[in-house]
């Protein structure tokens, strides 16, 4: 089996992949690409619907024997199928549907407030030519305003209110836990994708908040993270982001 995958900096969807990866001992070859710069969208398989129409926006990308897969949740999930080791979600049918569930909570209002805020505070710049091979019209449209400086005042207060709803759900869900689900699980990792980045930028939203802290330093300290966040050719990846998810337009 043959099996590439296009990253990022270890911040966000490229974050979640690459840590699943490691958790589950695969050896892919590693392809890094800036995803800041729209660079996905020069990648051979980027018309293929499975990448072009990726609801996750600026992703990475996994090909295994020449096919495409894009959003991170569910490339773990494929990942923790095919890879060795501790399972990332639980055997029960129930406490899967949890981890989605909470995945799903992520993907829908806690990365789209993230990539936002993190776009507005590290400002991505992509090729003016890159954009327009971009596939889906509404993330042709978010580079857009991006690159014209649009970022909408409603929107930002919207997107660190998400941030902060976020946090206080994860404080919650931490009381008594060492991880979201009991066991370490893709929970966590998106959890820790589009929230480790909002700790500068939405500081009040972690402030008291001491079971998340705790189990910030505790994902630090998995070895998968840690080789996951030593592939950075930045200081801080956290800093690094392209957009995300579309705004969910219905609250």
């Amino acid at each position: 089996m043959s099996m590439t995958l296009y990253h990022g900096e270890p911040n966000g969807p490229s974050f979640t992949v690459l840590a699943a990866m490691f958790e589950k001992g695969l050896q892919p070859d590693l392809v890094r690409i800036d995803l800041a710069a729209g660079a996905r969208h020069g990648l051979p398989c980027a018309q293929q619907s499975e990448v072009a129409m990726s609801v996750e926006g600026e992703g990475p990308v996994l090909v295994v024997d020449g096919e495409a897969m894009s959003d991170s949740v569910f490339i773990a999930c494929y990942l923790d199928e095919v890879g060795q080791g501790t399972a990332l979600r639980p055997a029960d049918p129930h406490g899967r549907w949890q981890v989605m569930t909470w995945c799903r909570q992520m993907i829908e209002r806690t990365a789209p407030a993230a990539a936002y805020l993190g776009c507005h505070a590290h400002v991505p710049k992509a090729d003016p030519a890159m954009i327009k091979k971009i596939g889906s019209a509404d993330l042709r449209a978010r580079w857009e305003d991006i690159r014209e400086g649009r970022f909408a005042d409603d929107k930002l207060r919207d997107s660190k209110s998400k941030i902060a709803q976020a946090v206080e759900q994860l404080e919650a869900r931490l009381d008594g836990r060492q991880w979201v689900m009991g066991e370490f699980s893709i929970a966590d990792l998106e959890s820790y994708a589009w929230l480790a980045g909002m700790v500068d930028i939405v500081a009040s939203a972690f402030s008291g908040r001491p079971r998340t802290a705790a189990w910030m330093e505790r994902m630090k300290a998995r070895p998968a993270v840690a080789r996951a966040l030593s592939l950075s050719r930045v200081k801080n990846p956290t800093a690094c982001w392209a957009p995300g998810p579309e705004i969910n337009r219905w609250g």
